[in-house]
C-alpha cells in the first residue's frame, strides 16, 4: 500500500504508521506471536492497551509493550477503550481480516510456518521433485 507522507506543520513526516487508537498491530513476541490485535488505549510511552477482538484473533484485552508490536497499515474506526462488541463490528465493517489474508506479510508468515513444520522426508520429496523437473 503506497501512502503519501503525512504533513504536520511545515515538514513532511516520513512515517505513515503511528501508534494510535484503532491501529491494527501484529504481536511479534510471546505466546500470542503472529496474532493481530487493535490498539484501544495508550497507557504510556512504552505500553498500549490492546484487544483482539478475541472471537476473531484470539487476543484478549491486555497491556503490551510497544516493542512487541509491529504496526500494520490497517486502521479501524473505534473510540478509546472500545468494548469487544464495538471492536468486532468495526473489524467486520473495515474488512481487516480479509485484507490481512490477502497481504504479502501474512503470506510470508504462513509460508515460514509451513516450512518450519516440514519433516526431513518432506524436504527430501521436494528436493527429488525439483530434480525431476530440472532433468
Amino acid at each position: 500500500l503506497a501512502h503519501a507522507p503525512v504533513v504536520r506543520g511545515t515538514e513532511a513526516m516520513p512515517y505513515t504508521r503511528f501508534v494510535e487508537i484503532g491501529r491494527v498491530c501484529l504481536i511479534t513476541y510471546g505466546e500470542e506471536s503472529n496474532k493481530l490485535c487493535t490498539v484501544i488505549d495508550v497507557v504510556d510511552t512504552n505500553r498500549v492497551l490492546v484487544d483482539g477482538p478475541a472471537p476473531i484473533t484470539g487476543v484478549t484485552r491486555r497491556a503490551i509493550n510497544i516493542k512487541r508490536l509491529a504496526l500494520t497499515d490497517f486502521k479501524v474506526a473505534v473510540k478509546r477503550n472500545a468494548r469487544e462488541k464495538a471492536l468486532k463490528e468495526a473489524w467486520e465493517e473495515a474488512g481487516v481480516l480479509a485484507k490481512w489474508e490477502a497481504s504479502n506479510w501474512n503470506k510470508k508468515i504462513t509460508n515460514k510456518a509451513k516450512r518450519a513444520a516440514t519433516t526431513d522426508f518432506d524436504r527430501f520429496v521436494v528436493r527429488s521433485l525439483k530434480r525431476k523437473i530440472q532433468a
